[in-house]
């Protein structure tokens, strides 16, 4: 008897069933890089389910590694509402916004928000997270944390050997960090930008 091999038509999972919701393929990425892409991944926008006003990520930037330096002018008074000085005379210096923002350039990256559990913390739907993933997350900052696979704003706080993720607006509860819950701090957040 021949056994002939024969080639299946249909193998393997059917497409746009994965838990991204659409085909995928195969690219190589630096080894070092290989983890921080996989949980951006596991973050996918489209998978996440928010519950209505929780400030969560809307967007992710990565800044500029070589950004052109625009100086502003700093100066050493305060500027009266009044009658109107000789500005010239007050001039400290120049500020250059990429040095006072980013102060890790190689780890810093900038998320937009919406939501409003952080509202007292001074963080408003719109706003521009500036983030640190090379700082350590400490007690008492406000961290971009994935709770399973959805990104959310909030403050780290431990107590008693227990961490909880706590908002800063008193219509909406803590979360307490649990063994079952895929979770991980992609960083600090160190400024909010946002319009007056």
């Amino acid at each position: 008897m021949v056994v002939k091999e024969q080639k299946r038509s249909v193998a393997g999972r059917k497409k746009g069933s994965g838990k991204f919701g659409e085909e995928t393929k195969v690219i190589r990425v630096p080894v070092s890089a290989a983890e921080n892409i996989k949980q951006m991944l596991l973050a996918f926008p489209k998978k996440l389910k928010p519950e209505p006003g929780r400030t969560k990520v809307e967007v992710i930037y990565w800044p500029s590694l070589n950004p052109e330096s625009v100086p502003a002018t700093v100066f050493t008074s305060r500027v009266a509402a009044g009658m109107p000085s000789l500005a010239e005379d007050y001039v400290e210096g120049v500020l250059d916004l990429n040095k006072h923002i980013l102060c890790n350039p190689e780890t810093t990256f900038f998320v937009r928000v919406s939501g409003d559990s952080m509202i007292e913390a001074g963080i408003h739907t719109g706003d521009l997270l500036v983030v640190d993933r090379s700082l350590r997350p400490q007690s008492g900052k406000v961290v971009i944390a994935v709770i399973n696979g959805e990104l959310t704003v909030k403050r780290l706080f431990k107590e008693n050997d227990k961490l909880f993720l706590m908002p800063e607006n008193p219509s909406y509860p803590s979360i307490e960090i649990t063994d079952a819950m895929d979770f991980m701090i992609w960083g600090v957040v160190t400024n909010v930008v946002h319009p007056l």
